[in-house]
């Protein structure tokens, strides 16, 4: 017998972008909303205290089942499958994306541009700002373009950030504060900040984690949630356009089939799961995966690799004061007129505490007694930081998420893989890219009368997105600039698989303010709530 869950609205996914669209549907719209997660709940916030403890004493995670086993793939997969997603333990930075992010082509003739420029965003970013309490410093308008200041006034600088300030500036550069989704003040509700340096698990609540806000929207009524059951795939209706239900199973009871039937299906489980699960859904009218008339689900998938150094300066720092903290520069993601595309932006980390004590000096004699302590002052006298730059790359059309048929889950579903791929033309400016980060690297440390110690690149793509992109042509693009798939009116797409491209900033402000502008639009189907 199978169990059916009628509702108006059904979301797969309990991530935050899930969470926030729920939360402003319910604002908007008279109309019955369930959620549906394959996970569970995990470290409640009662319990973060001990668990962060253990995670210190011990490296045990904090973040208890917050994985299921055979549910991964091939290739930079996040694990984590939970009730709050990635962001139950993510550190909480939250920059923007740069204009110029929006407008590649038009401006630098490689790329595609977005749909929506970065003014018909800028109200949603401010919108999430208020809604996760973020705490930040406007940097300057040209490169930081606002409506208005952060919700809550910027983590202070710990002393060695202040002079680091001084430094980068003293290279023409300014730097503002990286901006937190930690309270500064208690005006969300929330304790403030202690810069105890173990974001990944906050022991006071400082810092935003979505499921607090799913929690209030279950307690007030506002939707139901089903943990622990896993969508399989999503079936079309009579009509062969709309989707009719989606086919999931329980996994405390998986003998018993469950049906989720609702008027609008909210695909938000991410990068990797939202394109997989259209891929799944594949029937003789789309055979290539359901909203893939144009054979671009799972394509253009993006991110950003990044390049850092680090520089001895002479400076004398201490180390201990909320190292993850970081100084933020965006003016080289919004250069200007460019003889050649290189765009990125720049941070800067205290490292001193990489001075640790050694046994050998630079000649390789060995050191004794307080020879090792002597060594370690005096090497503590000049301070080490580090320089981080995220490059914008643009991704080619096989940067692709495919299905594995070598490897299935327990239930016999193909697993994801994924393997990321520049554009040719981010290929023949790799090298142009990396010597114009270098040379801002080399002249940082002249500025500063100090010395790169090292460079290197990593080729990760960090903050990972696209799969399903927005376009507003049908045969270039999955959705529209609301997430709604070209091929079924009542599906919609949200978060990182809607991103064009990976930009140079972390994506978890830009996809969540997509949701929620999708949100509105989600919003005008029903009835408004009184």
């Amino acid at each position: 017998m199978t169990r059916r869950i009628e509702s108006d609205v059904c979301i797969i996914g309990s991530g935050i972008t899930a969470i926030l669209t729920a939360q402003r549907l319910t604002e908007l719209a008279d109309a019955t909303i369930v959620m549906v997660e394959a996970g569970g709940w995990t470290t409640p916030f009662r319990e973060r205290l001990q668990r962060r403890r253990r995670m210190i004493e011990y490296g045990e995670n904090p973040w208890i089942d917050d994985h299921i086993e055979d549910q991964t793939g091939e290739g930079l997969m996040y694990r984590s499958m939970v009730v709050g997603g990635c962001a139950m333990h993510w550190d909480g930075a939250t920059p923007r994306f740069s204009p110029e992010d929006f407008r590649q082509r038009s401006l630098y003739g490689v790329g595609t541009d977005w749909p929506i420029a970065y003014d018909d965003l800028e109200p949603y970013y401010a919108d999430f700002e208020r809604r996760i309490g973020v705490a930040g410093e406007p940097g300057p308008q040209e490169y930081d373009p606002r409506s208005g200041p952060y919700p809550m006034p910027p983590l202070p600088l710990s002393y060695n950030l202040a002079r680091l300030k001084e430094w980068g500036e003293s290279a023409d550069i300014p730097f503002w504060t990286q901006p937190w989704a930690k309270a500064t003040t208690e005006d969300h509700g929330r304790a403030i900040c202690r810069r105890c340096d173990t974001c990944h698990v906050c022991p006071t609540g400082a810092k935003y984690t979505p499921d607090v806000t799913l929690r209030a929207l279950i307690d007030a009524g506002r939707l139901d949630l089903h943990t622990h059951t896993l969508v399989r795939r999503l079936e079309l209706a009579e009509d062969g356009e709309t989707i009719e239900h989606a086919v999931a199973v329980d996994r405390n009871a998986p003998e018993e089939p469950v049906e989720f039937r609702a008027s609008t299906f909210i695909l938000a489980a991410g990068y990797a799961w939202s394109p997989h699960l259209l891929l799944l859904s594949a029937n003789g009218r789309f055979p290539d995966g359901l909203a893939n008339r144009s054979g671009l689900v799972g394509k253009y998938m993006t991110g950003h690799p990044y390049m850092d150094a680090y520089v001895d300066l002479p400076l004398e720092l201490y180390p201990g004061m909320f190292a993850t903290n970081s100084l933020l520069s965006r003016k080289h993601a919004s250069p200007g007129p460019l003889d050649r595309y290189v765009r990125h932006d720049l941070r800067i980390w205290e490292a001193t505490s990489r001075r640790g004590p050694r046994l050998r000096d630079e000649t390789g004699r060995v050191l004794f007694g307080d020879e090792v302590l002597a060594d370690w002052r005096a090497r503590s006298k000049r301070a080490v930081a580090r320089l981080r730059s995220y490059y914008d790359v643009v991704p080619d059309r096989e940067s692709s998420l495919t299905l594995d048929p070598s490897a299935r889950n327990r239930w016999g579903d193909p697993l994801p893989k994924i393997a990321f791929r520049d554009a040719e033309e981010s290929i023949a400016l790799r090298d142009h890219t990396h010597a114009s980060i270098g040379a801002v690297f080399e002249r940082m440390a002249r500025a500063g009368d100090g010395s790169l110690l090292s460079t290197s690149v990593s080729y990760t793509m960090e903050h990972p997105g696209g799969g399903c992109r927005m376009g507003d042509d049908p045969s270039t693009s999955v959705t529209d600039s609301y997430g709604r798939t070209h091929d079924h009116e009542n599906l919609f797409v949200i978060g990182a698989p809607t991103l064009v491209s990976g930009g140079c900033a972390n994506g978890t402000p830009t996809f969540s303010a997509l949701s929620l502008r999708s949100a509105e639009e989600i919003a005008r189907g029903f009835s408004a709530r009184r």
